[in-house]
């Protein structure tokens, strides 16, 4: 296993060594490297100056690490220009053909080629945080705790391979280096969303939440560089020479992954609904278990915030609760689109995030309303609260078709990125993903949107009156 490996590190080597030798390469990445920390210095101690003026101690305190994480994100951004050019940049200066008459084998090329592009994105990330360590040092602010200080260089870490992951696939992709650089916007976009969501988490104060995010950014670096491996073959590197918007190509695919081999509507719901609905029994029993443990961690989660509704409140919010039965619309069918319509467009969201992110931030809607439901039921048990009583009233008349058809639309978003990380020889990134999007639409027609509906019809119509006859 080593020998094989050796290759590659051989590769890497040599990248690496061409990298260091070019000035142009490094005095950009050690220049802003270097000025930008001492920035980040005097913008902070500026802050800081300003909010101890105020009494605003602890805001100063958590301002330090979030510069510190932007210091080491800044030079991976600059820097993430190398992975985009590895191989597309080759191609376009005529140097990749020697490269690949070499007898290496594709993985072994590829893992080459992502080595050598992590290398200066972590050293100017590393450099920068200690740079700027060493300014705040000098200035006698104080320092984060050095377990705050290793859990921003691991997630400066993980988003670095992130971002150059998903780089080399875009530059095994790309027709050109322009293509590169525009396409690198579906990068460094997500990931400056990412950061200020880190950022709220962290001036939370609950750092043991950026632990989680770590974690799924090493599943995510997985999944890309298995995406890279799946489907990086050298003779498409060498023949392809541009890409052409073909809708009706496009079409076609997505066509015949919604519709299968069916003629009409009957055969359509008969046989081609119920193969999909059988090759998504995996996805859907992991996001059925993944939505469970969400429920638990919401419940477990009022040990910690307890007091974020009080006995005064609870009896304000139950006051509410029943003026809004006595008043809820029989029979509205504004409310029952309303309804429909906030269902449909979280899973709307929750496919677009999940073609971002291999799959994995499709999840996301479902678990937060689990996770938050979870919530409420431990927060009423807490407070002695009728726990069953509110579930079977308010949440299981709707929830019985609700929850499922929202874990299947997630199953099968989480299974496009399954299928886009999984190897085939026969179609391309573009094929496999407009063929995962057909799948997802036959889900969600055939099944999700329809049960949604009726879901929505019994929560606007029926469950108030069982709420309202249960709680009289």
């Amino acid at each position: 296993m080593w020998a094989s490996f050796q290759p590659a590190l051989i590769v890497a080597r040599r990248e690496v060594r061409d990298q260091f030798r070019d000035w142009r390469i490094i005095f950009p990445i050690v220049g802003l490297t270097v000025f930008f920390p001492f920035l980040m210095n005097f913008t902070a101690t500026q802050i800081l100056d300003f909010v101890k003026a105020y009494g605003a101690n602890i805001i100063g305190e958590r301002l330090v690490p979030f510069l510190m994480m932007i210091v080491g994100f800044f030079p991976i951004s600059v820097s993430l220009v190398i992975a985009l050019e590895s191989f597309v940049g080759e191609k376009e200066r005529g140097s990749i053909e020697p490269l690949l008459a070499t007898p290496l084998k594709d993985w072994q090329l590829y893992l080459g080629k992502l080595l050598s592009t992590t290398v200066p994105p972590l050293i100017s990330s590393y450099l920068g945080m200690a740079v700027y360590t060493a300014s705040l040092g000098f200035q006698r602010v104080r320092l984060p705790d050095p377990d705050l200080m290793v859990l921003i260089l691991v997630l400066s870490t993980v988003q670095a391979l992130v971002m150059v992951s998903g780089a080399v696939v875009v530059s095994t992709q790309a027709t050109s280096v322009r293509a590169a650089n525009l396409l690198a916007s579906f990068i460094i976009i997500p990931m400056a969303v990412l950061i200020q969501g880190e950022s709220i988490i962290m001036f939370w104060g609950d750092y043991r939440i950026l632990w989680l995010v770590s974690l799924g950014l090493v599943a995510l670096t997985f999944l890309l560089v298995r995406l890279g491996l799946a489907h990086f073959r050298r003779e498409e590197l060498l023949g392809r020479e541009i890409d052409v918007l073909n809708l009706r190509w496009g079409w076609r695919i997505f066509k015949k992954a919604f519709t299968g081999n069916a003629t009409t509507v009957r055969d359509w719901y008969a046989h081609t609904l119920p193969a999909a609905v059988l090759k998504l029994k995996r996805s859907f029993w992991v996001t059925a278990g993944v939505t469970l443990v969400a429920a638990f961690v919401g419940a477990l989660l009022v040990e910690k915030y307890p007091n974020l509704v009080n006995a005064a409140s609870l009896a304000e919010v139950d006051s509410r609760t029943q003026g809004l039965l006595q008043a809820w619309p029989l029979f509205s069918v504004g409310t029952l689109l309303t309804i429909w319509w906030q269902n449909v467009r979280a899973l709307l969201i929750g496919m677009l995030l999940g073609a971002f992110s291999m799959g994995i931030l499709g999840l996301l809607p479902v678990l937060a309303t689990i996770g938050f439901l979870g919530y409420i039921l431990g927060l009423l048990n807490l407070n002695g609260g009728p726990v069953l009583a509110y579930f079977a009233g308010f949440i299981l008349p709707h929830g019985l078709l609700e929850v499922p058809a929202a874990i299947l639309a997630s199953a099968a978003v989480l299974q496009a990125g399954a299928l886009l990380a999984s190897p085939n020889n026969h179609k391309t990134v573009g094929e496999v993903w407009i063929a995962s999007l057909g799948e997802w639409a036959k889900i969600m027609v055939g099944i999700v949107i329809p049960l949604l509906f009726v879901a929505a019809a019994i929560e606007a119509w029926l469950t108030p009156r069982i709420a309202f006859w249960m709680f009289k």
